[in-house]
This record gives structure tokens, C-alpha cells and sequence, in this order.
């Protein structure tokens, strides 16, 4: 089996690059294949993926190999295990949210994560690119209680050398949910539990649960696009229509993440999504992070201005007028804790103005700019703001508001006017306002 050639990366990568988010395609590829590529990326695939979406899942592990990333992969089984269990008449409670595993059900795990493990080896090389399966001996375990749970482990060490071995070597490497205890017993280990350990050991820039409701959902059943943690999770714990199963999901995930540098993320989406995922900052599917906590200020006299607008002309890539400072007339700001991302709104007259919203290229993806933009559109239910129109991040913008209007060099937005008078004479001011950047 032939893994593709620099040629046909080079020319997918030319593709990509030419498509509408073609800088940002380009932004991300440079970022993650900065790092080594044994640190790139952890994938957790559930047993229901592999069953309903095994070619999707296979054909987007391919794709980003073919484009020089090398995910480390682990998936599970559990719907086929107790399809198996079923079949073979072993009954196996559950103590705790864990299968209780005796030899019985060992075997059948072990002879389930074999097949599942195979099919996904060999969907992958159906692609063009090259996988080698990890049944055991990647994760090593000991019991977690022999007496309570049976033949379940709970991992001790990740045996780093052979990832980086077969990631070396071009090829993906798919473990199994299988740990080994000394002395070789195979033990069946939690599917979390086994991603955070090699999570631990690898300390990944991304870490990836593919689900088929792509994402976690909202009180409307609707995936929540971004959860910025230092912000949200307190909110989200104490949310009545967060269940048991988020609630669980959550904590696994934060503590997942406080485990790893603040660079890392947890997105959670579908096959079909893992492309726009990683490479877009629109995303596909739930992106969570550490974050930053959201400071509110009311005026500019505990505002770093330095900082203000050092990130307002990182992420316009212009400079600011001498005098855009001192004509502010704030609002309200809606900043990030380190300074790189935020929202300045000013009073104009008789209503509110979206003067800036800043974001650094480095921080764009991360959910930083949906949580500010959540929390002071709640405070502010109607207020204006204008963008050039060659803007690229106006496709943002024309998702979020209530109504729009070209007037050559600048688009006029706003969100909860309806008064048609008032949005006729706000259109003209907004439109004439004064230029914040020189030149």
C-alpha cells in the first residue's frame, strides 16, 4: 500500500486554498503541522460511528493524512459488544456506569474490538493511505477493582514509543479500548478513560470525539457551536436542562482539558464535519476550551489601553488614528483576560455602537468571539455596527443580524431595530461616522 505523494498534497492543499476559506484552510495547516505529528491530534470514534458512518469516517481520517496530519486514533465498540453479548446469552450488568466484565465477556470484547478495529484498518487503506491497528499493548492497566467490576482496568501508562514509531513510519495508528495488565490479561478500559490517558501521555493540540449528533446540544436540541469553560461551564452545571449524560460528558471534558496546555481544544462533530472542524473558524460541531474569563468594563479607566489597542490593530492589521482613544465614549467592553479578543460599544446619541470587534488571528476558532458576542448581545438587545464590505468576517456578521445595507465602501448592520424610520436615519449616521484607522 502506497501513501500519497508530496505531489498530491501539494495539489490538495492548492485546492483547499482556493476555496472561500481558503486563508484560513491554509492558517491552520501551517499551525498544526508545526508540531510534531505524533502531538497533533487524538480521534475517539464510538462503536455506533464505525457502525452507521465507517466509509465517512475513513474517508476524513484519509483526507487529513493525505494533507500531512497524522491523527492518533482510538475507537470503541459498544454497540456491537452488546449485540455479541446478546447473541451469545451473557447477561452483564452495570456497576457504576461500567460493564461489569467477567471471562465470558472478555472474550466477546476482545474478539469485538478485533473485527471493529480490522473494518476501520481497512476502510482507511481503502483510501490510499496506510493504517496499522493497535489491538493491546499501546495502553497498559491495572485492575480497577477485580473483585467489583472483574476483568475492567483502569490505564497506568501509555507506551508513547510505538505511537510515535508508526507515525514515523506514514502510517495512522487505531488503538482499541483494550488495556494489559502484567503478566499480559487483556482488561476491558472505559473508552474516556482510555482517550485521557493517551490524551496525558501525548499531550495533543486537538483532541476529537466523533459522535452522530455532532456536538453537544443546547436547551433547543440545537448543537452548541463553542463552550468557553472559565466562562460557560459553571452556568452549564447548574443549567435544569443540562442531563445526566452532558453533565457527565462535561466534567470528563474538563478534566481532560485541565490536563493540557491552554493552546489545546475538544471539539466534538460528525465524519462528515471533521474537515470544517479543524480547518474553519466557523467549525462544524462543538468546540470547547479552557477560554478565558470575559472582564465587563463601563469606562476606559481600568482598561489597558495599551493592550486595547494593540489587539484592535492586530486584528484590523491597520492603525488606529492618534486620537481614536481619547473620542471614545464607552458603553460598555467585553474583554477577554488576556487581551485577545473583545468588544467596544460607545453611545451615539440616542442608541448603542459596536465601535470595534476585535479578535487576534491566533484566537480566532477558539469560541472566544461567540462567547463576548453572546454576552454583550444579551445585555444589548438592539445596537448598530458597520464593516468595510470586502470584510471577510461579514458572513459572521450576516448570520448575527436583524438587518443589513450596502453603502459602498461600508455595510450597515444592526440587530432588534424594526422601526423603519429610525433604521433609515441610523443607516446615515452609522454611514458617516468618522474613520478609525489612518490611511
Amino acid at each position: 500500500m502506497t501513501t500519497p505523494s508530496l505531489n498530491t498534497r501539494q495539489t490538495i492543499v492548492q485546492l483547499l486554498s482556493n476555496m472561500q476559506d481558503g486563508k484560513e484552510i491554509r492558517s491552520y495547516l501551517q499551525r498544526f503541522s508545526s508540531i510534531d505529528q505524533s502531538r497533533f491530534a487524538v480521534i475517539k470514534i464510538g462503536g455506533a460511528i464505525l457502525q452507521d458512518q465507517l466509509k465517512e469516517t475513513a474517508d476524513a481520517l484519509a483526507f487529513l493524512h493525505t494533507v500531512g496530519l497524522t491523527p492518533i486514533v482510538i475507537h470503541g465498540g459498544g454497540p456491537q459488544l452488546d449485540a455479541t453479548l446478546k447473541e451469545r446469552g451473557i447477561e452483564t450488568p452495570k456497576i457504576d456506569g461500567l460493564r461489569v466484565t467477567d471471562a465470558a465477556t472478555m472474550d466477546a470484547a476482545r474478539d469485538v474490538f478485533i473485527g471493529e478495529n480490522i473494518k476501520l484498518v481497512e476502510a482507511v487503506r481503502a483510501e490510499g493511505v496506510e493504517a496499522d491497528g493497535l489491538i493491546a499493548g499501546v495502553i497498559e492497566a491495572d485492575y480497577l477493582d477485580k473483585a467489583k467490576y472483574g476483568f475492567v482496568g483502569e490505564p497506568t501508562n501509555v507506551r508513547l514509543g510505538m505511537l510515535k514509531s508508526i507515525v514515523n513510519s506514514g502510517a495512522i495508528p487505531i488503538l482499541t479500548c483494550l488495556g494489559i495488565a502484567p503478566g499480559g490479561q487483556l482488561l476491558n478500559i472505559n473508552g474516556d478513560s482510555a482517550t485521557r490517558a493517551v490524551v496525558a501521555a501525548l499531550q495533543p493540540m486537538k483532541v476529537v470525539f466523533l459522535t452522530g449528533t455532532g456536538g453537544l446540544l443546547d436547551k433547543h436540541k440545537r448543537p452548541m457551536h463553542s463552550i468557553n469553560l472559565a466562562s460557560d461551564y459553571e452556568k452549564l452545571m447548574k443549567a435544569d436542562w443540562v442531563a445526566g449524560g452532558m453533565r457527565l460528558k462535561l466534567q470528563e471534558i474538563k478534566r481532560l482539558l485541565d490536563a493540557l496546555p491552554l493552546t489545546s481544544s475538544v471539539s466534538i462533530t460528525t465524519p462528515e464535519g471533521l474537515v470544517r472542524e479543524l480547518f474553519t473558524h466557523g467549525g462544524s460541531g462543538t468546540l470547547i476550551r479552557q477560554g478565558e474569563a470575559i472582564r465587563t468594563f463601563t469606562s476606559k479607566t481600568r482598561l489597558d489601553r495599551a493592550k486595547t489597542e494593540a489587539l484592535v490593530e492586530s486584528a484590523f492589521g491597520r492603525k488606529l488614528k492618534s486620537d481614536w482613544w481619547d473620542r471614545l465614549d464607552i458603553h460598555q467592553v467585553y474583554m477577554s483576560e488576556r487581551y485577545r479578543a473583545g468588544a467596544i460599544l460607545t453611545r451615539i446619541d440616542d442608541f448603542i455602537y459596536l465601535d470595534k470587534f476585535a479578535v487576534t488571528e491566533e484566537a480566532r476558532g477558539e469560541g472566544l468571539s461567540r462567547t463576548i458576542w453572546r454576552q454583550f448581545s444579551k445585555q444589548n438587545p438592539v445596537f448598530w455596527w458597520r464593516s468595510r464590505t470586502a470584510n471577510n468576517f461579514n458572513a459572521f456578521y450576516n448570520d448575527m443580524a436583524t438587518g443589513v445595507v450596502k453603502r459602498g465602501y461600508w455595510t450597515i448592520y444592526w440587530i432588534g431595530e424594526t422601526d423603519f424610520a429610525t433604521i433609515a436615519r441610523n443607516v446615515e449616521r452609522v454611514g458617516a461616522l468618522p474613520a478609525s484607522f489612518e490611511g
